[in-house]
């Protein structure tokens, strides 16, 4: 478990203080698959190079294992560090050791022997779906596939947490999806812990389970993905789920009234809620606006309807009666 308590962190530059991060609290579970989500200087990276005390806090504390970090010496906080491996955005490989070499790299400097850290790099060559690519070098490789060694010099330490700081940010969408992919059968194959440090709303729903949203260098709002999808609270989680703005302009057509619909994570069907409306209950209902997610079989978001004056009631009763949903009356939003 990592228990990160009171957590805070100020520079002193030039101009004065910049306070990074302020009275952080957060607990990620042993096997989680954990998101820290912000805009670009919310200080996400600064909280992720404290959780391995790459960057050492001003104030609170990092307990992982129910070990405080910032207490160790040197010396045991180079040893905790094997078990908390990072991989980065621009890979960081050895441009002058082949892919198997800098997998060995860390196994070396551990201390073990040659021949089994050879062995044990072929080993994760193949987990990450390169065995053929021992003998290249980083500079032969596409971005893909050197984010794939990066993971797996990553592991070769047999790590018990796995940092992520925007690890699929310089990557296309298809090599993301098959890098979260990887990263997600790792961790439920090895119950290896991962914290994920992204801009990107879409890494967070794909692989992760839970999630903190940083702005400011404070968590504005935290909880499960699906309920943070269903139902943003803050300014900086509601730009990020709805990027384009919730609630744009909203306005019924003459003779009708209009209902917010707030998907809470409801089954998804071949047919659609709306078109299951009309065909059910006769009612032809407008869809005026509509900021709605799928994450797995489950629906979340907001859709904006218009329903005829003389069918509201009837519309409003049903919609009620459907499962995973919320619903309320609204003025025109235009």
């Amino acid at each position: 478990m990592i228990e990160i308590k009171n957590l805070s962190k100020t520079f002193k530059t030039a101009d004065g203080t910049v306070e990074a991060l302020n009275n952080i609290n957060l607990t990620i579970g042993d096997g989680e698959i954990y998101g820290i989500i912000g805009m670009s200087g919310a200080g996400k990276s600064t909280l992720v190079r404290c959780i391995n005390m790459l960057e050492r806090p001003t104030a609170g504390q990092v307990i992982i294992d129910g070990k405080d970090m910032a207490s160790l010496s040197s010396k045991k906080l180079r040893e905790e560090r094997r078990s908390i491996t990072m991989i980065f955005q621009q890979f960081n490989l050895l441009m002058q050791r082949n892919c198997l070499k800098n997998i060995c790299f860390p196994m070396e400097l551990s201390g073990m022997k040659k021949s089994e850290a050879k062995k044990r790099a072929m080993e994760l060559l193949e987990i990450v779906g390169l065995p053929d690519k021992a003998l290249a070098y980083p500079a032969q490789l596409s971005g893909g596939q050197q984010q794939r060694v990066a993971i797996a010099r990553a592991l070769a330490t047999d790590p018990k947490v796995l940092l992520c700081d925007e690890a699929t940010s310089a990557l296309d969408p298809n090599t993301t999806h098959s890098i979260l992919q990887l990263i997600k059968d790792i961790n439920k194959k090895m119950g290896i812990t991962v914290v994920v440090i992204t801009h990107q709303m879409s890494v967070v729903e794909e692989i992760c389970s839970s999630v903190a949203i940083l702005d400011g260098g404070k968590v504005v709002e935290e909880g499960k993905v699906a309920e943070i999808f269903a139902n943003p609270k803050s300014d900086a989680a509601k730009k990020l789920v709805y990027p384009g703005g919730e609630e744009e302009t909203v306005k019924g057509n003459i003779g009708e009234r209009v209902i917010r619909i707030v998907f809470n994570g409801s089954d998804n069907t071949e047919t659609p809620l709306i078109a299951r409306m009309a065909a059910n209950e006769g009612i032809m209902a407008n869809i005026l606006a509509a900021t709605t997610k799928t994450l797995g079989t489950h629906a979340f978001g907001t859709m904006f309807v218009g329903v005829p004056e003389n069918q509201f009631e009837k519309a409003f009763s049903y919609l009620q009666s459907c499962e995973g949903i919320s619903v309320e009356e609204v003025e025109d939003l235009g």
